[in-house]
């Protein structure tokens, strides 16, 4: 069942995801097959060498490339992810900004790519992944939510 956001929750573009909560992820924009969000650098984020830690910002990364596959229709369907492929090119020591896009979207499946950046656009990461789309709850059910 998937849980939409209220008034009361923060949106990650229509869903309530308590995970990128606890990261600190904000979303920023989602339209047009893209989709941008921020990752703020936190003490409880860092690793033993006081970067971001990897999967922090593979988690975003995956989140905002699903994002930019829904952005035709942010709550008309869910997607899960099938594969991932990420590459690190320098440590994060800053805040993060986000850019995906959705570069094919089929009937089963849509495919995005998009990079990972500090705030003066050195690019920290960038990944590429596949999804499996899938039909959610009906909006009867949305709405009772």
């Amino acid at each position: 069942m998937n849980v939409f956001a209220t008034d009361s929750h923060q949106s990650y573009f229509g869903f309530k995801i308590p995970y990128l909560e606890l990261l600190g992820v904000e979303p920023i924009s989602c339209e047009n097959d893209t989709a941008v969000t921020r990752m703020k650098m936190r003490h409880d984020l860092r690793n033993s060498r006081g970067h971001i830690h990897g999967g922090a910002i593979m988690s975003v990364l995956d989140f905002t490339l699903s994002a930019a596959a829904r952005s035709i229709d942010p709550t008309g369907f869910g997607l899960a992810t099938i594969d991932m492929t990420t590459s690190c090119f320098e440590p994060a020591v800053t805040d993060l900004i986000v850019e995906a896009r959705c570069l094919r979207r089929g009937k089963s499946i849509a495919f995005c790519e998009g990079e990972a950046r500090d705030p003066s656009g050195k690019l920290i990461a960038k990944a590429s992944a596949s999804f499996k789309i899938m039909k959610i709850d009906p909006p009867a059910i949305r709405d009772a939510i």
